[in-house]
């Protein structure tokens, strides 16, 4: 049985919150889910950016709300990019999202997914991000024990 463990870090901009999320981006093997949790304009996107871009994706990263969906090429990779805000419920939308829960070449990376806890995996990294009094971004990265690596390319 794996435990879940967590670890916060704060960032003092925009560019540090991506260089932390570049490196957890270069650790993914495929096959991760990786849950955002933050407010409107805490910083998902910025985080999303980093994390593609470590993957070596040289796509261009926006937030998919109006989309609901967005797919991101890296080295024969991909990441699939959801975003529940939208939703009151997911429907036929959390079929895609199971479709490609686990499968070893994806990468799954889902913001405001109160609505499809049901499908997301216990064993999944979850970034919460929130501001801090000083205005800076508090990061807790909350993961089980299969996900380590992940954490300890961000620490190196």
């Amino acid at each position: 049985m794996s435990s879940m463990h967590t670890w916060q870090t704060i960032t003092r901009s925009a560019e540090e919150t991506e260089l932390l999320a570049e490196r957890a981006g270069r650790a993914l093997r495929g096959g991760e889910v990786v849950e955002l949790v933050a407010d409107l304009g805490g910083g998902k996107t910025t985080f999303s950016r980093g994390l593609v871009r470590g993957m070596g994706s040289t796509d261009t990263v926006s937030s998919p709300t109006f989309t609901i969906s967005k797919v991101y090429q890296a080295k024969g990779k991909q990441i699939h990019h959801f975003d529940f805000y939208r939703l009151h419920e997911a429907g036929i939308i959390a079929d895609e999202l199971a479709e490609f829960v686990g499968d070893p070449h994806t990468v799954v990376l889902v913001e405001w997914a109160d609505v499809v806890q049901h499908v997301l995996p216990d064993a999944r990294l979850t970034v919460a991000i929130t501001q801090t009094p000083e205005g800076d971004r508090s990061l807790t990265f909350s993961y089980p024990d299969s996900l380590d690596y992940i954490l300890k390319a961000i620490q190196a």
